[in-house]
C-alpha cells in the first residue's frame, strides 16, 4: 500500500458517527495524519468516539466510509 492510499487504512474516530450521519475520522497518512469525513459502511451503525474503524471507500477530497476494525 502506498503512503498516498487512503483505502485499507485503520483510523481513529473523533467524532462519532451516529446511524445515518456524518461523523470524523483520523487516519495515518502522507507521513502524518489527516481528518476526513466519514459514514459507516452500514447506515444502521453507530460507531462511538475512540473507536478504530477500517476504512472501505474514498470519495475525495475529504470523505471516506468505515467499517469497524
Amino acid at each position: 500500500m502506498g503512503d498516498q492510499e487512503v483505502v485499507g487504512r485503520v483510523g481513529l474516530v473523533t467524532a462519532s458517527i451516529a446511524p445515518g450521519r456524518l461523523g470524523e475520522v483520523k487516519v495515518a497518512i502522507r507521513g502524518g495524519s489527516e481528518v476526513f469525513h466519514a459514514y459507516a459502511m452500514d447506515p444502521k451503525d453507530a460507531i462511538p468516539r475512540g473507536t478504530r474503524v477500517f476504512v472501505v471507500e474514498y470519495f475525495p477530497p475529504r470523505t471516506i466510509v468505515v467499517s469497524l476494525a
